[in-house]
C-alpha cells in the first residue's frame, strides 16, 4: 500500500482511484477543549489546577487513563461500521514539547497517537494529524490552548521555529505510514496582519517536504480557515482546507430556515456560503475538503430537528461538489458529539457544567445572552464610547464577550473545577476517566443514523 496523493481536484490511492475522505474530528482528546470535556478556560490552566490538587503522579495517572479510555477499539469499530474512512486527530504541541525545554522532542508523547493511528489503519480508516495548539497560540481562542486573546505565535520567531522543528519530528515519525492521509500543520490560524502566515507556510512546507516529500499537506486558510488570499503559491500535493460552520447551527443560532442575528439562513444561503468558502479551491483546481463543520445541539427536540436539517443540507451540498469532510466532533459531554460521556464524571461534574452554561463561560456553547443584564451596561459603554472599534477577528461584541465571559469568568471557574477532584481515591479517578469509554457513553442516534446513511449512499 502506498500513500494517498493529490491528483488535480481529487485525492487518489496507488491505483489512481478517487478517495473522498469523510469522517469525524477527534476533538477533546489529545487537545482537550472546555466544552468537550467539561472544564473551563484553556487546557494548560486546567491541568495545572488539577495537578495542584492531585499531585504530579496521580494527575498523570488520571489524564493517561482518560486518554486511553476516550478512544479504544470499540470507538474505532463504531466509526468503521458507520462507513467513516478518515479521522482528523487534533493534537496539542505540549504532548511533544514543553515550554521550559523548547526544541526537545518528547518521544513518549507519540504513544497515544501511535495507538489510535494504528487502530484506525487496521480498520481501513485514514488519519489526518492536525496540530490544533501551537507554541504561543496561533489564534485568539481556547482551542489553541490560549489563556489570552493574543495569538503570540505570529509575533515571535521563537514560536515559529519551534513549530517547524516539531513538524519535522512528526513527519519523520510518520513518513512511511500509509494510513496517515497527511498533515494538517496549523489549525485555524489567526494572523491579524495577514502578513506573517503566508511566508511561514512557505517555510513550513519546505521543511516538511525535506523530511517527508510524499504525504499530503492539509493547509488551513487564515482567519480560522476562511481566507486563502495569504497563499502565495499552490503547493504540490496539497489540500487547502476550509471550515464551514453554518450560522444558524451555532449555539446562538435562530430557526432554520430563518434569521440569526439579522442574517437569513436557508439551503440557498448554505450553498452560497459554501461556494464562497471554497472559491480558492475551484480557482486552483485543488481538492475540496471541509476540515470542520457541524451544528450545536440544544436538547430541545424541535430545535435539534432543525439542526439535523442544516446538517443534512450541508452533506447534500458537499456530495454535489464531491467534497470530503470531517464533522466536529466525535465525543463530548453533550453539546455536539456523536456520543456523550456519562457515568460518574457527569454525576460529579454535571452541576459545574450547568453553572458554566448559565454563565456562558464556554465560547462554543454560549448564546451570548447569558447574564445579559449584568453585561448590558458594558456593551452599551463599548458601543457608545468606541463605536468604530472593530477588533480582529470578529468585531467588538464578540471581543467583549471573549474577554469577560470566556477568559475572565472562565478562568475564575478553573479552581472550582479542580477542587472537584479533591479527596478522590485512585479507583474513583479511574472511574471518572472511564466515564468517557464508549460503553459508558450515550449515543446521539439521530446524528449517527444521518451520517451513516450519507456514508453508505456513496
Amino acid at each position: 500500500m502506498t500513500l494517498l496523493r493529490v491528483s488535480g481536484s481529487r485525492l487518489v490511492d496507488e491505483m489512481g482511484d478517487t478517495v473522498r475522505l469523510r469522517g469525524v474530528g477527534l476533538g477533546g482528546w489529545l487537545n482537550m477543549e472546555n466544552f468537550i470535556t467539561g472544564y473551563s478556560a484553556n487546557e494548560a490552566s486546567m491541568r495545572a489546577a488539577v495537578r495542584e490538587v492531585l499531585g504530579e503522579e496521580r494527575c498523570e495517572m488520571f489524564f493517561d487513563r482518560f486518554l486511553t479510555s476516550f478512544f479504544t477499539e470499540a470507538d474505532a469499530d463504531l466509526l468503521r461500521d458507520m462507513g467513516v474512512n478518515c479521522v482528523r486527530i487534533p493534537v496539542n504541541y505540549r504532548h511533544f514539547e514543553s515550554d521550559d525545554r523548547p526544541f526537545e522532542i518528547v518521544e513518549r508523547g507519540f504513544r497515544h497517537l501511535d495507538r489510535v493511528v494504528t487502530m484506525l489503519g487496521e480498520r481501513g480508516v485514514y488519519s489526518v494529524i492536525d496540530l490544533h495548539a501551537l507554541p504561543g497560540a496561533q489564534n485568539q481562542h481556547w482551542h489553541s490552548d490560549n489563556p489570552t486573546h493574543v495569538a503570540s505565535f505570529w509575533q515571535h520567531r521563537h514560536f515559529q521555529d519551534r513549530a517547524v522543528h516539531l513538524w519535522e519530528a512528526v513527519a519523520d515519525h510518520y513518513k512511511d505510514n500509509p494510513w496517515v492521509a497527511g498533515y494538517n500543520p496549523v489549525n485555524e490560524p489567526g494572523d491579524p496582519s495577514g502578513q506573517v502566515v503566508g511566508p511561514f507556510y512557505d517555510r513550513l512546507v519546505k521543511a516538511l517536504r525535506a523530511v517527508d516529500p510524499a504525504h499530503v499537506l492539509f493547509l488551513d486558510g487564515n482567519t480560522y480557515s476562511t481566507d486563502f488570499s495569504v497563499f502565495r503559491e499552490v503547493y504540490e500535493n496539497t489540500v487547502f482546507v476550509c471550515h464551514d460552520y453554518a450560522l444558524a447551527g451555532f449555539a446562538h443560532g435562530g430557526p432554520y430556515p430563518g434569521y440569526t442575528r439579522g442574517e437569513w439562513c436557508d439551503r440557498e444561503e448554505l450553498e452560497r456560503t459554501f461556494a464562497r468558502r471554497t472559491a480558492f479551491q475551484r480557482e486552483t483546481g485543488t481538492p475540496i475538503w471541509v476540515g470542520e463543520f457541524g451544528p450545536v445541539y440544544t436538547g430541545d427536540p424541535s430545535v435539534d430537528e432543525q439542526r439535523y436539517r442544516i446538517l443534512s443540507d450541508q452533506l447534500e451540498i458537499f456530495d454535489a461538489n464531491e467534497a470530503g469532510w470531517s464533522i466536529w466532533t466525535y465525543k463530548d459531554v453533550g453539546l455536539q458529539g456523536l456520543v456523550s460521556a456519562g457515568g460518574t464524571y457527569m454525576e460529579r461534574f454535571g452541576p459545574f457544567i450547568s453553572k458554566k452554561k448559565r454563565l456562558g463561560a464556554d465560547r462554543w456553547g454560549s448564546t451570548m445572552e447569558e447574564t445579559a443584564n449584568e453585561l448590558a451596561p458594558l456593551h452599551r459603554l463599548i458601543d457608545t464610547e468606541f463605536p468604530s472599534w472593530n477588533p480582529y477577528p470578529w468585531g467588538a461584541r464578540y471581543q467583549t464577550d471573549d474577554l469577560i465571559r470566556h477568559i475572565l469568568i472562565a478562568q475564575a471557574l478553573v479552581p472550582e473545577y479542580a477542587e472537584l477532584f479533591r479527596g478522590l481515591d485512585d479507583g474513583e479517578l479511574v472511574a471518572l476517566a472511564d466515564s468517557f469509554a464508549l460503553s459508558n457513553c450515550t449515543r446521539r442516534d439521530p446524528l449517527i443514523r444521518l451520517l451513516t446513511a450519507n456514508l453508505s449512499a456513496r
